[in-house]
């Protein structure tokens, strides 16, 4: 397998080992390259630091996996610093890795009355077998899930695609921060200032994590990043679509009370049609948006990026309604002229509107009926123009 390594916060350097070989080894290759005794070098992956005597197929390094690899500095660190390193050494062997961390469950939480049963019904029948836990920390011999946990949408794959978890200090943003503990649930991921640890950049003081997500489907790049699709998981528990009642691998949950699930297909038609009917909802907060399918309340989609799914057209089409829409909210309107359609914010409220020129086409209406512009009283009823469509 291919490894890139990154030395002391230098370029990637490709190093070929066998999967069974251990990090010892990958720290005497990197060694006899710089010229350094291997036991001073410190790997790090994935938030934790990797153990001498474990193997590159058990620390979950996939193909062509970037690594840091540091020396730390010949001054002996402050004896707090110390201390504390040690002790995330000796936490990064007891916590669930990044790279085989399960947040489903804080997306499923066992108070609903809908999906949860099921899934509470589900582990305790696996009781007599072994914990729910036991079970996903059961790998195959290649160190990987036989399933993701995580997924996202891709940008160069155009598509919705397993992800994988990394994260970096917030403050000098390289991939050299050994996480306190690891996160628990998708709050510790998607919001600031929840979880810490230790940058172990020589100059870098930072202590605070940010999580970032990658396609896992390909091999990127340090800044090719992919939105976390956190509400897309994959059904472990074969739960039914509520649309089509089939059972599929890979579903969507919504948050309302009863935890809805959807299959992915399903879920487009839902969207693809609520967007020819115009029937998103324009939420102050989270913007144009979506409710559970079955119209639960209080279940509005707060991921934007899951509307991905309706491919690029339509989602073009879905950010186009969004804008005017919003553009109706403050008081805007579209030039009815045909093929037109620019947003339009006029400064006052007379009749007279002229299209801005600079975005649209000129056309002089009379904001009341859509028409040409005219004197006196309207000939015709307003005629619906584009977004002026209800909500349900």
């Amino acid at each position: 397998m291919i490894v890139y390594v990154r030395y002391n916060l230098g370029p990637g350097v490709a190093i070929e080992l066998q999967e069974e070989e251990s990090v010892a080894k990958l720290k005497e290759v990197v060694g006899c390259q710089q010229g350094v005794q291997p036991e001073q070098l410190r790997v790090l992956f994935a938030g934790r630091e990797l153990q001498s005597t474990a193997t590159l197929q058990g620390c979950d390094l996939p193909e062509q996996s970037t690594v840091h690899v540091v020396l730390p500095p010949s001054g002996a660190p402050s004896s707090p610093l110390l201390l504390l390193q040690e002790c995330l050494s000796q936490e990064s062997k007891k916590q669930d890795r990044l790279t085989r961390l399960d947040l489903s469950s804080s997306r499923l939480p066992s108070t609903s009355t809908g999906l949860a049963v099921i899934l509470e019904g589900s582990e305790k029948e696996e009781g007599s077998h072994g914990s729910a836990k036991e079970a996903r920390d059961q790998v195959p011999a290649a160190g990987v899930r036989t399933y993701s946990t995580f997924f996202v949408y891709c940008k160069s794959c155009r598509s919705v695609q397993p992800g994988k978890l990394r994260v970096r200090c917030r403050s000098c943003k390289h991939t050299t921060l050994t996480l306190s503990k690891g996160p628990s649930c998708w709050d510790d991921v998607l919001l600031r200032g929840r979880i810490h640890g230790v940058c172990q950049s020589d100059g870098c003081n930072g202590n605070e994590a940010e999580f970032f997500m990658k396609c896992a489907s390909h091999p990127t790049s340090d800044d090719d990043l992919s939105v976390a699709l956190d509400l897309i998981m994959s059904n472990t528990r074969h739960v039914p679509c509520i649309a089509c009642t089939d059972i599929m691998d890979v579903v969507l949950v919504f948050q309302c009370s009863e935890r809805h699930v959807i299959c992915l297909d399903c879920f487009r038609l839902y969207c693809q049609t609520r967007l020819n009917e115009r029937q998103f909802v324009h939420d102050a907060v989270i913007g144009y948006t979506l409710p559970c399918a079955s119209g639960c309340v209080d279940s509005l989609i707060k991921e934007l990026h899951h509307f991905r799914v309706l491919g690029d057209e339509q989602y073009d089409r879905y950010l186009q309604y969004g804008a005017e829409e919003c553009l109706l909210m403050i008081g805007g309107l579209m030039c009815p002229s045909p093929g037109c359609g620019a947003g339009l914010l006029p400064s006052d409220n007379t009749r007279r509107v002229e299209c801005d020129q600079r975005v649209g086409c000129g056309f002089v209406f009379c904001r009341e009926c859509r028409e040409y512009y005219h004197e006196g009283a309207c000939q015709t009823l307003p005629s619906p123009h584009i977004g002026e469509v209800s909500q349900c």
